[in-house]
């Protein structure tokens, strides 16, 4: 599969435990860093609303699960997945993420 990336922004302006959004080929994407060298990316519209919000979330676990809570109705995203874990049919697509030379790169599954 060959996946064009989008450069979003440089390492250093994600904050560990943080998300940012950005828009990758008209799409609203929350990019977050778990850690130090930990990435991921999911879209950013909280499907219950429809407000592109899932950035601001509380990232944090549950269980082996590594989640984002979103801030309007806290339902939990799983990082690598997408899936909502309370409502499954509510779930939003997972991204792949690089980093290279300190920027981070997404390209949309």
């Amino acid at each position: 599969m060959n996946q064009n990336f989008t450069p979003v922004c440089s390492v250093d302006e994600i904050l560990p435990n943080t998300g940012v959004a950005a828009r990758v080929d008209g799409r609203h994407v929350a990019v977050f860093r778990v850690g130090m060298n930990s990435f991921h990316a999911i879209d950013n519209i909280d499907p219950r609303s429809g407000a592109s919000v899932l950035a601001r979330g509380l990232v944090g676990n549950l269980g082996e699960r590594i989640v984002v809570a979103s801030p309007l109705y806290k339902n939990h995203f799983d990082l690598s997945t997408g899936e909502c874990l309370e409502a499954p049919e509510q779930s939003v697509k997972a991204h792949t993420v690089q980093v290279q030379d300190g920027r981070v790169l997404v390209a949309l599954n």
